[in-house]
């Protein structure tokens, strides 16, 4: 039996819950859970916002925990070896993009906590396919977030071939944002976060932003026109978008991390003027995972996080609801 902790209703307080998962699958590891992130998506599912989730619902998308089993055809990982898993629990491994080596983009993608149960828990299932091995030099504890977070921002450097020379800027300094200032000032690019807090500006700067610019004052915005290679908007809220892209330079792109709930307001004249785009991504391919993973070890980049117990696991829930987590928070039983 797998111990867990499950919401029964849409929004309803998680308690322990038990499940049996049956045999392992040839193809299936089972990881022992040391460490599991808590991401935004996770509050979206609880309260059913996306409406696919299934109850009892058990969340927990970015895990880290050593192999405790594995199937017979599995190779490619053994017991004792310390993984994470991300969004993905599982790819069918014969359409286009996964064959393409896009899994990420798979036509029929097995989902760590949509129809399947997550990583709240003392152990989980996946496909062996999905689960990447953890490089030397990275912090377990604080390591989780980065299977979902870390590759929603990365995810775009490696896809749109961003170079160095880049200006980049951020929309959101919070739990993906802050991953990606880390990223793109390791990347070698100048970057530049937007922000509409007074406590945050010190802070972007100290995390890796070169220039700070406040949401909050049209001036700035409109000092930067032309500004900017690429914008990573990170937040799910809706804003001016045509004042960003106004700071786009030609060909820049307005790249979406975030998920607004609202229909996008943008004119398309500015658009098609500056030959600009607009974009959005969702996770990495498990080779896009481990190349990230490796960079964060080589530049020494991680995500701030702060630590609950699995048992406190509702106040760790209400902590991110609050917005006031800085910036991730990771369940450990440790």
């Amino acid at each position: 039996m797998i111990k867990a902790y499950a919401a029964f209703e849409p929004g309803g307080k998680l308690q322990p819950f038990e499940y049996n998962p049956g045999a392992l699958g040839d193809h299936d590891v089972e990881i022992a859970v040391e460490h599991c992130g808590i991401c935004h998506s996770d509050l979206s599912m609880l309260h059913n916002d996306w409406g696919i989730t299934q109850y009892p619902f058990v969340p927990g998308h970015e895990i880290i925990g050593t192999i405790a089993a594995k199937g017979t055809h599995v190779s490619n990982l053994s017991v004792g070896q310390r993984v994470g898993l991300g969004w993905h629990a599982g790819y069918c491994m014969t359409c286009h993009s996964c064959l393409s080596g896009d899994h990420n983009l798979c036509a029929q993608p097995e989902s760590t906590i949509v129809g399947h149960h997550g990583g709240f828990a003392d152990k989980v299932r996946a496909k062996a396919a999905s689960v990447v091995a953890l490089p030397d030099g990275l912090n377990a504890q604080n390591a989780g977030p980065l299977f979902c977070g870390g590759i929603t921002v990365f995810n775009p450097l490696l896809q749109y071939n961003v170079p160095p020379t880049a200006q980049v800027a951020v929309i959101g300094i919070g739990g993906l944002g802050h991953i990606a200032l880390q990223f793109l000032r390791a990347w070698g690019c100048r970057v530049t976060a937007f922000t509409s807090s007074e406590d945050k500006k010190k802070e972007a700067l100290s995390i890796g932003a070169h220039d700070v610019l406040d949401t909050k004052k049209p001036s700035e915005l409109a000092a930067a026109a032309g500004r900017f290679d690429l914008i990573l908007t990170t937040v799910n809220v809706k804003l001016d978008w045509n004042a960003y892209i106004a700071t786009l330079r030609p060909k820049g792109r307005l790249h979406f991390l975030g998920v607004p709930l609202e229909p996008l307001d943008i004119n398309v004249f500015p658009l098609i003027a500056n030959q600009c785009s607009v974009s959005g991504s969702p996770v990495g391919s498990p080779a896009g995972i481990a190349t990230m993973l490796r960079f964060a070890a080589q530049h020494k980049i991680e995500p701030v996080i702060e630590v609950f117990r699995f048992d406190q696991v509702n106040e760790a829930l209400a902590r991110l609801a609050s917005g006031q987590a800085k910036y991730r928070i990771v369940l450990s039983h440790q």
